[in-house]
This record gives C-alpha cells, sequence and structure tokens, in this order.
C-alpha cells in the first residue's frame, strides 16, 4: 500500500486540500498521512488543526514552527524551525510521497525537508504568478524541488515545463479548491446568519487582505485606504477573514479588530471561518473584496464579483468577473460601483471559470496511486528548445 503524506500549514490551504485527503482517504490502494505544521499550530490563529480533526481526519504529526514574529527574520527563523521539525516528523512516517500545494513559507519548509530525505514531491498549484509577494520564487523553487506537477490550467503546465519539468510529469488538472463548491452541502443566507450570529442585511461584502510581502510597509496604508472606502456604501454588512501569517499581517489584524470594534453593528471578523461558512458566505456576498486567490480561483464560479486590489494576485488569470483597481480610496469605491452596478451584474451571467475542470481530486489521487515512482527522484531538465508535448 502506497503512503500519501499531505502537509497543510494554513486554513485555507487545508479547505482546499480537503477533497484530495478525501479521496486518499477513501482509496483502499494507498494509505493517508497528515502532517499539520505552520497557522494551524498558533493559538493567535486559531488552533486550526482542531477543524482537521474535527472533519475525522488523523493527524499524523504536528510541526509547531513557532509563529512568534511576523518581520521577515520573524519569517526565516519559523520557516528554518519548520524545515527541521518537519524533516523529522518526516523521517519518522517514511512515506512514498509528500503531497503539498502552492507558494507559503510553510510548504517551502516541508519540500525542502523532503528533498534532503529524498521523497517525492507531488506539487499542486504551480506554474503560477503572483508579482507582489514573495510566494512567486517560493512557488517555483518548489517546483524545482517536485517531481509530480497539477497545475489548474495549461497555461500553467506549459510555465512549468519552461521551467526544465518533464512534460509527462505534469498534468492541467483544474483548482482543486472548485472541488468544495461542487460538492459540500453549503449554507443558505438565514443558516450562514445563524452560524455566525450575525445579521447579513440586504447587503454584505466579503473581504479578505493580505500584505503584499514584496512592498515596504504598505499593508497598513492600503487597507486602511480599504476601510475608508466601505464609507461610501454605509449599507453594506462586512465580514472579515483576517491575514495569514505574512510579513506585517499582523498590522491588518490589528486594524480589523479595531474597526470592527467601532463598527459593530456593521461588521464581524473571524480568524478561520472554516470552509463550509467561507464558501457558502462568497454565495451570498455582493462582492468578494481584497487581495485574495480565492476571489481569483474560486469566486467566479458563485458568478459574484471580486474587486482585486494592488499587485499580490498581479499576474493571475482571471475571469471576467475580477475587476482590478489600486489600492488607493478612490479606485477602490470606483470599482466597487462598478462590480455592484446593474450591467456588471448581468455580464456575471456569462462568466466562466477559467479554472474549473471536473473531477480534479479523484484525477489527482488515480495519478499518485498509479505513477511509477521507482526512478522519479532523478531528474533532467526539460530543454523547452524541444517540442512541449
Amino acid at each position: 500500500m502506497r503512503k500519501i503524506c499531505v502537509f497543510t500549514g494554513t486554513r485555507a490551504e487545508y479547505g482546499l486540500l480537503k477533497p484530495l485527503m478525501e479521496e486518499i482517504r477513501n482509496n483502499p490502494n494507498l494509505d493517508l498521512q497528515v502532517l499539520v505544521s505552520g497557522m494551524h499550530m498558533s493559538e493567535e490563529f486559531g488552533l486550526t488543526y482542531r477543524e482537521i480533526e474535527a472533519d475525522g481526519f488523523l493527524i499524523s504529526e504536528k510541526v509547531d514552527m513557532h509563529l512568534d514574529s511576523d518581520s521577515p527574520n520573524g519569517i526565516c527563523r519559523s520557516t528554518g524551525t519548520g524545515m527541521i521539525g518537519i524533516g523529522e516528523a518526516l523521517e519518522q512516517l517514511k512515506p512514498d510521497l509528500l503531497a503539498l500545494l502552492g507558494d507559503r513559507f510553510e510548504a517551502f519548509a516541508a519540500a525542502a525537508a523532503a528533498m534532503i530525505l529524498r521523497i517525492p514531491i507531488a506539487h499542486l498549484h504551480g506554474g503560477e504568478t503572483t508579482f507582489g509577494v514573495i510566494d512567486e520564487p517560493i512557488r517555483h523553487s518548489i517546483t524545482k524541488m517536485s517531481h509530480l506537477h497539477f497545475t489548474s490550467t495549461e497555461e500553467y503546465r506549459n510555465r512549468v515545463i519552461q521551467l526544465g519539468e518533464n512534460p509527462d510529469r505534469v498534468f492541467n488538472v483544474g483548482a482543486i479548491g472548485i472541488e468544495n463548491i461542487k460538492h459540500l452541502d453549503l449554507m443558505t443566507r438565514t443558516q450562514l446568519e445563524e452560524s455566525i450570529n450575525f445579521s447579513l442585511g440586504d447587503h454584505f461584502f466579503l473581504v479578505t487582505f493580505h500584505p503584499a510581502t514584496l512592498e515596504d510597509n504598505s499593508a497598513g496604508r492600503q487597507f486602511t485606504n480599504l476601510l475608508a472606502s466601505f464609507g461610501a456604501f454605509p449599507e453594506y454588512k462586512i465580514i472579515f477573514t483576517k491575514a495569514n501569517a505574512d510579513t506585517n499581517g499582523r498590522v491588518i489584524n490589528k486594524l480589523i479588530d479595531e474597526y470592527v470594534t467601532t463598527h459593530s453593528e456593521q461588521s464581524i471578523a473571524f480568524t478561520s471561518m472554516g470552509q463550509l461558512r467561507y464558501l457558502s458566505a462568497m454565495q451570498h456576498t455582493d462582492a468578494v473584496v481584497g487581495n485574495s486567490s480565492s476571489g481569483i480561483l474560486e469566486a467566479p464560479s458563485f458568478k459574484v464579483p471580486t474587486i482585486n486590489i494592488g499587485d499580490r494576485q498581479k499576474g493571475r488569470i482571471q475571469a471576467s468577473s475580477v475587476i482590478d483597481c489600486k489600492s488607493d480610496t478612490e479606485d477602490i469605491v470606483s470599482a466597487l460601483r462598478l462590480g455592484l452596478s446593474s450591467d456588471f451584474k448581468e455580464k456575471l451571467q456569462h462568466t466562466s471559470n477559467p479554472y474549473e475542470l471536473d473531477g480534479t481530486a479523484r484525477n489527482i489521487t488515480k495519478i499518485i496511486k498509479e505513477y511509477d515512482l521507482s526512478h522519479i527522484l532523478k531528474k533532467e531538465f526539460f530543454d523547452c528548445t524541444d517540442n512541449i508535448k
């Protein structure tokens, strides 16, 4: 039986990986191992490993990365601590394959440890571009350490091949998070209000904003501008989901707490909503606002507008439902008004999601179950002067 270890370091990443974890767990030829680290182990970020356990998964190993500081040097320390602990955990688990997703420093620590331990890596969501954050070079670094690649579009598949990966090991399977939209029994608006104990009124925004980590100290200014823009929409309620453990993420979370304290009738904030409540909120919101990848990847499947602020997601393929804007208040207000207009709402009905394909988790599971791993560690650089298959 092939042992597949799935690594997760953040609440959002776990929500995306959950369908794959379920497919692996239900496959009689695979043994699921769950390795949890990063924000999941932090009380400040909600100790979200409990959500994984509540979903019925047995956590094989937990690694505390000590996310005590979001300064660049603090992130360096956490990454090093994570690599040490994850290496020790993988040495104990001895998986046949490590599966991980994305482009964060937690995943980088896991990939580096697995590479040195000679454990093959399956990487989801490689080949993408986000010019405003350190995730960009981290993502491509993980690609070079990985052996099987599952991309979310054909363009991203070609980019992974451009990085020198063998086309026979690169598979376009679509964005795995869309599986949850298709298969979860999402809440009605009333059920969501009861679950979060908050009245959403007639209209509300779903807001998630993370720092653009390649910019110097811009998080507070940009988020303050976003908060100011809500003054133009006094009839709208706001659901905030807090920032990740990125550099200056705590600046944003402090501003959220202050805003909710002074606007308690209008707004509510969550360290983690969980995938069911978050996607239910996305289904019913008037607009997804901020700079989260979920506004690019998942929101178009609900045919709701995304107001994408600043450069954090710059470079990603986008559906027609996404409106890009600068981070100044005037531009955010203009983008919101466009997204809420009757003409744009009509346009939304014809939106197609470029990341949506059928059977993403099932197709990934089939490949990692059947692919011959016996000689996979010795990679040769694929020269793109040859024809891409």
